[in-house]
């Protein structure tokens, strides 16, 4: 079973946008290799406002090339022909996903698609890269009301030039290779 692994960036005081939105304080690192990231993907998952703030330039079209899965209650899939918009069911039909044939699913932003999925038992692994910055507000990481989950520690690099901490993380008792019990 393929898995949906949460990757993002967040400040250290644990938020994943700034007051206004705003991501201009996450620093692309020099020794990150971007580009062997995002071929670790074939289907990117994301939330309606994170998508609609990614397709300011892009008319619609799929990020990073891959398959683009949008959820969102509001959005008409006539609209956006290149995408996979997902409606009430989602959480079926990301499981349906998750059972094809592929490579890992990347749930990319929106704190509140990683809540309702993570709740779902759909994540598999929180993969945070902890950006040196106090926010002092904003979009959580992991928006209230939320449940426990725990975490088991799978990986950690420290990135000197920007000082950005890698955190990689198996949601539950499951192992960062496996398949997981979702």
């Amino acid at each position: 079973m393929r898995r949906i692994r949460y990757q993002v960036a967040a400040s250290l005081d644990g938020y994943i946008a700034g007051p206004n939105g705003e991501f201009d304080w996450i620093v692309m690192d020099p020794e990150i290799d971007f580009k062997a990231l995002v071929a670790r993907f074939d289907t990117i998952l994301v939330g309606r406002h994170s998508y609609e703030v990614m397709d300011q330039d892009r008319e619609g079209k799929p990020v990073f090339g891959m398959n683009t899965v949008v959820v969102s209650r509001t959005l008409d899939p006539a609209t956006y022909p290149h995408l996979t918009v997902l409606g009430d069911g989602a959480e079926e039909s990301i499981h349906d996903l998750r059972a094809q044939d592929g490579k890992d699913i990347w749930l990319f932003g929106g704190g509140v698609l990683f809540r309702s999925l993570l709740e779902a038992g759909l994540v598999d692994s929180v993969e945070v890269a902890v950006i040196p910055i106090l926010l002092g507000g904003g979009i959580p990481l992991f928006p209230p009301p939320a449940p426990r989950a725990p975490l088991t520690l799978k990986g950690h690099r420290r990135y000197e030039k920007t000082g950005t901490l890698l955190l990689e993380y198996a949601v539950g008792a499951r192992e960062a290779g496996g398949e997981g019990t979702a």
